[in-house]
């Protein structure tokens, strides 16, 4: 008999393991049945990853609906639950296709830049007359590199610290971003489960990477890192490549009972209508059209202008960060 054994993606068992990682919580209410006299006790139920022939294909009427698991199972079984495809295209892709950046997409008078640095930063300092929005100065934790980072805002230092979606929008766009409409991808990009602050450098290398051509140099951070990445790919209905998969069954086999983090990873057609009332009206109403400088800005008293504010223009945000006309010359 061949002691040879054929490599098998971890894409073709996907389904068996799934369901034998989804069988141990289902069966640990179950009141076990007494073998009878003389039976060989069962051992333990075990999934063979390798083997020199196919199983079955477990049909996939027999599988439980990718989100019905995702907020209880583990980041392992919704990882081999994912649906394999091969990375479509990249035409058409812009970050315009994804709506406007750092939109305030919870409605709490804040942009979703300024919620991420407050949410994952420490030792916060605000500027005055932001109402506790606007960042100046923390200190971050970084889970990418492991290091901790002083972040000061300003045009040469707020790059240090960078928020990342952690399923990159080119990478969604290659897996099924392409169909959604102009709300869903302009919410993906804006989903405070999919935006981390991290190390600048860090992020920048990352690029559009997914978890087979880029993991984060601190491996302690791996495991919640990949996890994320399937939570947000399975909210959104994002497929993955059978490389990807690979990259993900391998990286949580050393953690299989890593959570699937939690978190508002809801495209709108399902999330409920915002709890919080709205942010109030600005005091004062600058015209809508974008301001010529940032000159024009401070004569009108509308400086520092933030974007979605009506006169707010990238050209006036020197550092990029959503926030223009922040200090004079």
């Amino acid at each position: 008999m061949s002691t040879h054994v054929a490599r098998r993606s971890w894409s073709t068992v996907a389904p068996a393991l799934a369901l034998a990682l989804l069988a141990g919580p289902l069966l640990a209410g179950c009141e076990q049945v007494e073998a009878a006299p003389g039976a060989a006790s069962a051992p333990a139920a075990a999934v063979e990853v390798e083997t020199g022939v196919d199983a079955e294909p477990v049909p996939e009427a027999d599988l439980a609906p990718a989100g019905e698991v995702a907020a209880a199972q583990s980041a392992l079984a919704a990882a081999l639950l994912l649906e394999v495809k091969g990375r479509a295209p990249k035409t058409g892709y812009s970050r315009d296709q994804f709506g406007a950046a750092w939109k305030d997409t919870d409605r709490n008078g804040c942009d979703q830049r300024n919620d991420v640095l407050g949410r994952d930063l420490t030792d916060l300092t605000h500027k005055p007359g932001t109402r506790s929005c606007v960042v100046l100065s923390g200190t971050l934790a970084d889970p990418y590199s492991g290091t901790v980072i002083a972040f000061q805002r300003g045009q040469d230092t707020s790059s240090a610290v960078q928020i990342d979606h952690v399923v990159a929008l080119a990478d969604a766009w290659q897996k099924g971003a392409q169909q959604w409409d102009a709300p869903t991808r302009e919410q993906f990009a804006n989903d405070p489960l999919n935006l981390l602050a991290v190390d600048g450098p860090l992020n920048a290398q990352k690029g559009a990477g997914d978890t087979a051509t880029w993991l984060p140099p601190n491996k302690a951070y791996r495991c919640a890192y990949v996890a994320r990445q399937v939570g947000v790919k399975l909210a959104y209905g994002l497929w993955v490549t059978a490389a990807e998969q690979d990259a993900m069954a391998s990286v949580l086999s050393a953690c299989p009972d890593e959570p699937l983090p939690t978190g508002s990873a809801i495209p709108p057609a399902a999330a409920p209508a915002p709890a919080t009332e709205p942010a109030p009206e600005p005091e004062s109403a600058p015209e809508s059209a974008p301001y010529k400088n940032c000159a024009e800005a401070w004569s009108a008293g509308a400086a520092p202008v933030r974007l979605g504010d009506p006169g707010y223009a990238p050209h006036l945000d020197g550092d990029g960060d959503g926030v223009g006309c922040e200090r004079r010359p």
